[in-house]
């Protein structure tokens, strides 16, 4: 019954992390259409400045003086720290395997684009190499850990039935 259970929880974990590679794509390209919104709104933002002989700072400055322009300049300043933020994770993500990208949660942390991509998710089946490889990772994991905390459950009544 153990290793039944235990196949269960391999099995699962295999199918589970066996999609990954397909979740960190999809994740990238919603990444990529982020960024390039936001350099949009940063590009305009400079371009606006820069008629006006400002830079980006000095601009910033300026937006003072009433709740609202008070409240925008914050809202510009959080636009332009998260589009650097996004570029460097995108950049890092571009550059990395679907097996690198398991090593970097942190790169795929931004809660809209994760909540947007879980959203549109549907499963992709394993045919890749990476994909094959994590599913097998994912099965061995699944075994270790189902097995463990069964032998764990099972572990008081083992002198009962010894």
């Amino acid at each position: 019954m153990l290793r039944i259970l235990a196949l269960a929880g391999a099995i699962a974990g295999g199918a589970g992390l066996s999609q990954f590679p397909e979740f960190s794509q999809q994740y990238l390209q919603r990444l990529a259409g982020q960024v390039d919104a936001l350099q949009a709104v940063v590009a305009d933002f400079d371009r606006t400045a820069s008629r006006n002989q400002l830079t980006r700072d000095e601009a910033l400055a300026q937006m003072t003086g009433t709740t609202f322009l008070d409240d925008r300049r914050a809202d510009m300043g959080l636009t332009f720290d998260r589009a650097a933020r996004l570029e460097q994770n995108l950049a890092a993500l571009r550059g990395a395997s679907p097996l690198q990208r398991l090593t970097m949660p942190q790169r795929l942390g931004d809660a809209e684009t994760l909540a947007a991509t879980w959203a549109d998710f549907r499963p992709a089946v394993p045919v890749t190499v990476d994909g094959l490889l994590l599913g097998g990772i994912g099965f061995l994991g699944g075994w270790m850990a189902t097995m463990g905390l069964l032998s764990l459950l099972a572990w008081p009544f083992r002198r009962l039935f010894a």
